[in-house]
This record gives structure tokens, C-alpha cells and sequence, in this order.
């Protein structure tokens, strides 16, 4: 029974689905990356995604529609992309719409999480599943600047070798949480002018939105647990 009583509290919380599903997704793109059908089931893999997606925006004080008006070129452009071989030619357009509806999602999830006064468990998932909006979005710009400009990132290994999907993806989660770790770099400076906005984007996010949050569960459990209580009274959010 837990496993059903897992699937039935996650199914409360679309954030955590989302945030899930993106997490797999970064585990198995490399396995299929470089395989012949690979790029069909990326393909595939984002329109799961973007379903998912629009599905949390509901929750938001996000417009469903907007996000919708926004899948649904992607989902064609996915889809000439992949029974027409049309990659080369549609792929820095397909990226740019991607790149919009991601960072429209996040905003949509920062506007739910700050709406109130209060760190719900599902807006703890919403923080993380944010964050990795963020990065899939910055990840998505620099597949189009790399399409427009080739040889615009460079690595250790093949540094002349386009970047794959993967390595673009390690570069954004690198600047977005400020580690600064990694063998992706940047070239040209338009590529360098998007790395410095997403760390900014990234810095901002933990210090505006995250210790937010985490300021308010802090609240909610000295708030329950006043000194003058009985224990019995405590509760936990």
C-alpha cells in the first residue's frame, strides 16, 4: 500500500510531478542523446513535459491559455522536426518558443508561491521544480544561440563539437545555483551576457524567493510550538 499512498499524495502536488518527471529526464537524456531515435524521444519526452506543465500552471495565478498558446506551436515544430527532418531549420525556433513557455511557467509558480504568507508543502515543491524551469529555459537559449552561431561554446572534451542537450543543460544548473563548476564555457559574448543574466536570475530566485519560503516554514513551526503551550498542542506545517 505505500506505493499507492505515495502516488496518491504526489498526485495532490502537480509541482512535485513536474519536478519529478524533469529530474528523470535529466538522468536518461544521456543514455539517449546520441542514439538514432534519440531525438524523437526527446521530442516526445518534452511534450510530456509540456502537458505537465501547463497542468501546474492551472494552480497558479498564471493564464492557463497563454501557456497553451505557447505549446502548441512547440508541439508542431517538435513534430515537423521529427518526421520531417527539419531540425536544422526549426530547431532555434523551437528553442526560443521552449525558452519562453519555461520561463513563463516559473513566473507563473513564483506568483503562486508568493501570494501569501504561507510555505505549504506543495509550494516546497514548486521551489524546486521553479528552479528547474529556470535552468531548462537558460538551457533551451543557449541550444538557439549554438544553432545561430556555431562553435559559441566550448568544453575539455571536443571543444569544437556542438554542445549537446546534456552538456547546455550541466552549464545552466552550474550558473544558476552559482557553483561555477564545470567544462562548458562560453565564446562569444552574446553567449557571455546570457550566463551572467542567469546567475543573476539564479541569486536572486534563492535569495527573494527560496529564503522566503524558508522563512515562513521557520515562522510556522515557532508559531506552533509557542514556549507557553502544552506539548500535545504542538503542530508541525
Amino acid at each position: 500500500m505505500r506505493p499507492l499512498r505515495l502516488l496518491i499524495h504526489t498526485s495532490r502536488h502537480p509541482s512535485a510531478i513536474l519536478l519529478l518527471v524533469q529530474l528523470l529526464g535529466m538522468l536518461l537524456y544521456p543514455f539517449i542523446e546520441h542514439e538514432p531515435a534519440g531525438h524523437t524521444a526527446f521530442n516526445v519526452f518534452g511534450i510530456l513535459v509540456l502537458s505537465l506543465t501547463i497542468r501546474m500552471v492551472r494552480r497558479t495565478p498564471g493564464e492557463t491559455r497563454i501557456s497553451v498558446a505557447l505549446a502548441v506551436p512547440i508541439v508542431i515544430l517538435l513534430a515537423l522536426q521529427t518526421f520531417y527532418d527539419l531540425r536544422g531549420t526549426l530547431l532555434p525556433w523551437s528553442s526560443a518558443l521552449e525558452a519562453l513557455f519555461y520561463f513563463y511557467a516559473a513566473g507563473s509558480l513564483i506568483a503562486y508561491m508568493m501570494e501569501d504568507r504561507r510555505a505549504t508543502t506543495d509550494e516546497l515543491f514548486a521551489a524546486g521544480a521553479t528552479f528547474t524551469l529556470l535552468a531548462w529555459g537558460f538551457t533551451h537559449l543557449y541550444l538557439m544561440v549554438q544553432e545561430l552561431h556555431p562553435g559559441t561554446f566550448a568544453a575539455a572534451v571536443n571543444a569544437s563539437a556542438p554542445r549537446t542537450w546534456s552538456e547546455l543543460n550541466y552549464l545552466s544548473f552550474a550558473l544558476l545555483s552559482s557553483t561555477g563548476i564545470g567544462d562548458v564555457i562560453p565564446l562569444t559574448v552574446h553567449a557571455r551576457a546570457l550566463c551572467s543574466i542567469e546567475m543573476l536570475v539564479g541569486v536572486m530566485y534563492l535569495a527573494a524567493v527560496v529564503a522566503r519560503l524558508i522563512g515562513f516554514t521557520t515562522q510556522g513551526k515557532i508559531y506552533r510550538r509557542r514556549p507557553d503551550a502544552p506539548r500535545e498542542s504542538w503542530e508541525e506545517d
